[in-house]
């Protein structure tokens, strides 16, 4: 079987389960934007100096495609989805970042201000990550999502690009 499918080449694209929606559709919008975000934080991966960094990147990466399923799949379908035994983004989820940013808090001391990304190549990836993540939120933020620990969990994850950003020598200041 092809991946060209070629179900697209008319401007829509199937959620889970099935349902067609527009490609522009707000539910495309905020998984596509969290599918960036997973990208741009591979990339911050593989830049990455410190094995804490990576392995704290890798985590996020994995419970992203929790996100991801979750906002590709209808209201409607939610049911279906969570009896299908596929995961819902949770509290826990949210506190495991939060760890680990409370943890990287009480070893580094945070300067106040506005930082300028780019002091070296891994920090500045990590800042992309970050800014794709504020968009990623925007997205989910205007879809009305029944789950806010969506949102929750993507405050928490830009929180902790900027925290190993620093922590990986970047950010500037300005």
């Amino acid at each position: 079987m092809s991946i060209a499918t070629k179900t697209g080449d008319k401007g829509e694209t199937s959620l889970m389960y099935g349902r067609r929606v527009p490609k522009e559709d707000l539910r495309v919008e905020s998984y596509g934007s969290v599918d960036e975000l997973n990208s741009a934080l591979g990339l911050a991966r593989a830049a990455a100096q410190s094995e804490f960094v990576r392995e704290e990147l890798l985590a996020v990466q994995k419970e992203l495609i929790t996100v991801m399923g979750e906002l590709a799949t209808s209201p409607e379908d939610l049911e279906r989805y969570h009896s299908d035994n596929f995961p819902a983004t949770s509290s826990a989820m949210v506190d495991r970042v939060t760890a680990v940013i409370d943890d990287i808090e009480s070893h580094h001391t945070i300067k106040k201000g506005w930082v300028i990304p780019g002091a070296s190549f891994g920090p500045a990836c990590l800042d992309l990550a970050r800014t794709a993540c504020r968009r990623a939120e925007r997205r989910v933020a205007s879809l009305q999502h029944p789950n806010a620990e969506i949102l929750r969990y993507l405050n928490r994850v830009s929180d902790l690009c900027w925290l190993l950003a620093l922590s990986e020598g970047g950010a500037a200041q300005s």
